[in-house]
This record gives C-alpha cells, structure tokens and sequence, in this order.
C-alpha cells in the first residue's frame, strides 16, 4: 500500500530526517483527531440531516455514499489533495461544516485511507470494490454441485477474497512482520475453502433429497465459515492488542481486550451479511420453481437469482458495516491496569475496522 504524504522544501541533509519524521508524526496525530471528530460529532453533515452520533441511520446512510463503486476508481492526486485540504482547512475540523469541498474530501478520505496507518488501501479491497467482487462469488459458491473443480474453485476465490479484504481493513495499529501475517492468511483461507466445501461434498456423496436441507445446509457453513473467517484473519489484534485513545485522540496504549472486542463484532456483522445475501436468494428459488413463469422460462431462474444475490448484498453491505460503529468504545475498568492509571477518563476509543 502507498503511503500519502507531500512534497517538502530542499534543505540540508543534516536535521531533514528529523524534520520529516516530526511532521509526519504530527500529520498523524492530526488525521486521527480528525477522524474521530467525524465519527463522534453530533452533527455531520454529508448530504443527509443532522442525526445523534451513535445513530445506525446515520452510519447507514454515510456507508451508502462510501460505498459509491466510483470510489474504487479515485486517483492518488485527488485523494492526495483532499487529505492535505483537511491537515491545512480549519474549517475541516467543524463538523457542521457546509462547504462541499471538505464534505467531498471527507468521503474521499475515509473510502480510500486507513484510518490507522494512513496508506492507501488497494483498489480491488476498498470497501466500494466488496459488493461487485463478492456478490458473484457468493452466487457461484451456493451453485448445485456439479463436479470437484465447480466446488473447489468458488470457495477458494471466495474465501482468498474475504481473507484478504478482512485483513486489509482491519486495524492497523499494531506491528505484525511480512511472513507472520501471510503465513497467518494463508492458513485462514485453507480452513475456511475447507468448511465451505463440506456441505457440498456431503451433497455428492449422499445425494440429500430434502429440499429444505439442501438448500440452508450450505448457508449454515458459509455462515460459520464467515465468522471464523474473520476471527483467523484478525486474530493478531487479540494477541498483539490494538491501540486505544482518548477523546482528543491521544494514543493511550496497545488493549488486547479492545482487540477482541473489534474481532467480535466485526465477526457477527459478517455473519449477518452472508447468512443474509445467501439465506434470501435460496428462499426465492424454492418459490420461484413452483410458478408458471419458471416451467415456461427454466432458463430464468439463475438470471433472477444472481440478480436476487446483487439486491440482497446491495442492502445488506452498507447494513452490516452500520450494525456496530467504527470507532468503538470501552469501559476504562474493564481494560488492562497498564493503561488504566494513565487516563482519567470513564471510556477510551479504539477502531473497529471494516
């Protein structure tokens, strides 16, 4: 991932190192103070009312707009200039700012940046690329076996894809070296291609006659698979802990609870999203078999449910990441003691991640 920064003035080589690691440390800590100032103000105003801060209609609504499929698509220069028009504007810091600008930048900045490490996140994994990406892939991995390869294939491309983005956009606040983490995804992607294939092969093998457990059969394993698929491919923040702040956005410390916590949640928004977008589509194809439309049109029947799949994680994406906020909050007494005697505050704040 690229680093954002921006062009300095020439100076002596003496002092420069200093100087550019100052700046972007104060960069740093001002990006985060921004951030949470977006997510904790009572009042943003990104083309929609003014709403309380732990609202879900409010988070839903600002997702419906990150999720705009153009972002995948927005270039480094225009993102560039929309982070440093929110480091030098002093109005980016006012949440009922009305200038389009700042809003436009604002939306800019939180679809394309990680918020922890201020890189920017690669195209295919943004969350404005999760939908077209994974909606198909969902379609194809409920499909009826056919044979070993049209199992195999969609699960692996599924859960390469789920590793990856669930990786990507978790939180980045903490060190983790190069082989540790891809020897981390890649073991989560060989346990959850696994699960997901399981009821498949038990179709093939025992030729399930119910209709009712072919079809929920392979939802309940991609549900689980989902879930655990997360907990795998994050499971560095509960070890490791990621970093809380306070409410100026002072980093307090390193919570292995908080990491946890971040892993949960973002664990059962998943396994609401898939149980969800594959649940509904399986619904609609035992209904829609038993029409007059579907035994004069047989070949209709996969057009309208990959179309069924697309409307279902169309609303359920923006749905599942509104179920919790992105800057979560915790109890001070329920944190570690090493970080309790240096806060004086009741609550401290951490990233959830997507």
């Amino acid at each position: 991932m690229e680093r954002l920064g921006g062009s300095q003035e020439l100076m002596p080589v003496k002092g420069r190192s200093q100087t550019l690691a100052g700046s972007q440390k104060k960069k740093k800590k001002k990006s985060q103070l921004l951030l949470l100032c977006l997510y904790f103000s009572a009042a943003i105003n990104l083309s929609v009312a003014f709403l309380p801060h732990k609202s879900f209609i409010r988070r839903f609504l600002l997702w419906t707009e990150l999720l705009d499929p153009t972002n995948v698509f927005i270039s480094v220069e225009s993102i560039e200039n929309s982070r440093q028009l929110l480091c030098t504007n002093e109005d980016a810091s006012n949440p009922a700012s009305e200038d389009q600008r700042i809003q436009e930048a604002w939306k800019r900045s939180l679809a394309t940046v990680h918020p922890d490490s201020s890189n920017l996140i690669p195209k295919l994994f943004r969350p404005a690329a999760f939908l077209p990406f994974m909606a198909p892939t969902v379609f194809l991995s409920m499909m009826p076996p056919k044979g070993i390869k049209s199992v195999i294939l969609p699960q692996v491309f599924l859960y390469t894809y789920m590793t990856a983005f669930n990786s990507i956009n978790g939180n980045r606040s903490y060190t983790c070296k190069p082989l540790e983490r891809s020897l981390l995804m890649a073991g989560t992607i060989a346990s959850s291609t696994f699960l997901g294939v399981v009821p498949h092969f038990i179709q093939m093998k025992y030729g399930l006659t119910n209709p009712w457990i072919k079809r929920l059969l392979p939802v309940v394993f991609l549900v689980q698979a989902s879930g655990m698929n997360v907990y795998m491919s994050r499971n560095i923040e509960s070890i490791k802990g990621i970093a809380v702040m306070d409410k100026e956005g002072n980093v307090l410390g390193h919570s292995t609870i908080a990491g946890t916590k971040a892993i949960r949640e973002t664990a059962a928004s998943r396994t609401v999203l898939f149980g969800t977008s594959a649940l509904i589509p399986e619904i609609f194809t035992y209904f829609f078999k038993r029409t007059q439309f579907f035994l004069k049109n047989p070949g209709s029947l996969w057009i309208l449910k990959l179309s069924c799949t697309f409307l279902t994680m169309g609303l359920m994406v923006p749905v599942s990441f509104s179920i919790f906020p992105q800057i979560g909050q915790i109890q001070c007494r329920r944190h570690e003691e090493k970080i309790q005697p240096s806060i004086e505050e009741t609550e401290i704040f951490y990233h959830r991640g997507v």
